[in-house]
């Protein structure tokens, strides 16, 4: 019978026998004299400019979409639109969180959140509808939930490992625009 093994030695844990997990201490003890030195907070300044860009383009994209569903939410007209114009509005109060939450998250990064309204539709990744018809509503909003899906997938992969709040952050507004789309292409086949 084996000895059991002093629980403040282990530094494996291991959930099943082929999959160990364990912590890199050689990375923690060089976190440490970083840290130290004053050098962690220079780390990121390589790649902080352009995140904080790739961030800006996404709030810029988050405002496009209010508009949108605002325009949409007052416009829409026919059977179905009561409810449907309930839902862009909605959405609406929902794209407005993702462009808040984005905005902090680019002040925490040291940048500065791009409000400007003259230069909003360049930025967006997404385009603003003045469609009259409730279907090509449903329609551009859809395209523009995609678009979003692709962006924040690609911007997630991006950041990677290398910015973690930051990735929670997308991928946050990722699933919140997916659930929109799936939302949206339901109304569709209605």
């Amino acid at each position: 019978m084996s000895k059991p093994q002093d629980p403040r030695n282990v530094t494996t844990l291991s959930l099943a026998e082929s999959q160990p997990l364990t912590l890199d201490l050689a990375a923690l003890e060089q976190v440490r004299r970083q840290s130290d030195s004053g050098q962690a907070a220079a780390a990121p300044a390589a790649w902080r400019e352009p995140l904080v860009k790739l961030l800006n383009d996404a709030l810029a994209t988050e405002l496009v979409c209010v508009l949108r569903y605002k325009r949409h939410h007052y416009t829409a007209q026919g059977l179905a639109s009561p409810s449907i114009a309930d839902e862009f509005a909605v959405h609406a109060v929902e794209e407005m969180g993702h462009a808040d939450r984005l905005a902090r998250r680019i002040v925490q990064l040291g940048g500065a959140p791009d409000f400007a309204p003259d230069s909003l539709l360049q930025r967006s990744h997404a385009a603003y509808d003045d469609s009259l018809s409730l279907k090509d509503m449903i329609r551009a909003n859809l395209t523009a939930e995609r678009v979003a899906i692709e962006s924040y997938t690609q911007m997630v992969r991006l950041v990677g490992d290398r910015d973690p709040s930051t990735r929670r952050l997308l991928e946050d507004i990722l699933a919140d625009e997916q659930k929109h789309a799936d939302e949206l292409q339901g109304w569709l086949a209605e």
